[in-house]
């Protein structure tokens, strides 16, 4: 429903559970972004959270209280979002690099490098399908390349063209950021970790976090395109991105 710097939120619905990944948009913009695909807000039964970044919680306090829903979390992170936003919402602890079961989904929330407490990816199993969700990472580990391995559907980082990063007008301690094995991932290794994840099962790829100073959704799909014969789309930061459909979701 929105990927980038200024909120992010994603939704993850089966005939059985409805989530949401992260909870960077207001309240009333979760609401009418979910209408736009035909999802009641108050379907929703639990958000999980990636990190405690402002642009993936800035919405949850208000979410968390009128939904009355679990927030998805590890120890770290909560301590985090309580430090960002003074809150306590219904925290449900979960171990990073340890399986749980929520509804019929199957999650797996695992490392990745990136500057804050404790953040994680998401690997979501259900029925015989694989989703992988993983951005704000600053480089591909093995860990993430393993667990990504089989993905029927990624949503993954391509945040910036490193040389539009060196040129743009901001700080040099944002470039730095960007650019650190903790910041975020460039098109250029966005297209060299689907080359190592691509197999005959994949069947769509979201491009998610693009910076809207230091990259542009051509030169993204540009630069994947000519590593990968996938299906290829862009999670968009302002408008619902476009839907993927299958069997045993909605």
């Amino acid at each position: 429903m929105a990927s980038g710097s200024k909120g992010n939120c994603i939704y993850v619905g089966t005939k059985e559970t409805r989530i949401l990944i992260d909870a960077g948009l207001s309240y009333k913009a979760t609401r009418e972004k979910l209408l736009e695909i035909g999802v009641e807000i108050d379907t929703i039964e639990a958000i999980l959270i990636t990190h405690e970044h402002v642009d993936h919680i800035k919405g949850l306090t208000l979410l968390a209280q009128e939904l009355g829903v679990p927030v998805l979390t590890n120890a770290e992170t909560a301590k985090g979002i309580h430090t960002a936003l003074r809150v306590r919402p219904r925290f449900k602890i979960f171990t990073t690099g340890e399986p749980f079961e929520f509804g019929d989904l199957q999650v797996l929330p695992f490392s990745i490098p990136h500057d804050t407490l404790d953040p994680v990816a998401f690997a979501i199993r259900t029925g015989s399908l694989k989703l992988g969700f993983c951005a704000d990472i600053g480089h591909v580990t093995s860990l993430v390349r393993k667990q990504l391995e089989g993905c029927d559907y990624l949503y993954l980082e391509a945040n910036h063209e490193p040389s539009m990063v060196h040129a743009c007008g901001r700080p040099m301690v944002y470039k730095q950021r960007v650019l650190s094995k903790q910041g975020h991932l460039s098109n250029q290794e966005c297209a060299a970790l689907l080359k190592a994840l691509l197999h005959p099962q994949l069947k769509h790829v979201h491009l998610a976090h693009l910076s809207s100073e230091c990259n542009s959704s051509e030169l993204a799909l540009k630069t994947v395109r000519e590593a990968v014969d996938v299906e290829v789309s862009i999670a968009f930061q302002d408008e619902v991105s476009r839907p993927v459909y299958f069997n045993s979701m909605t």
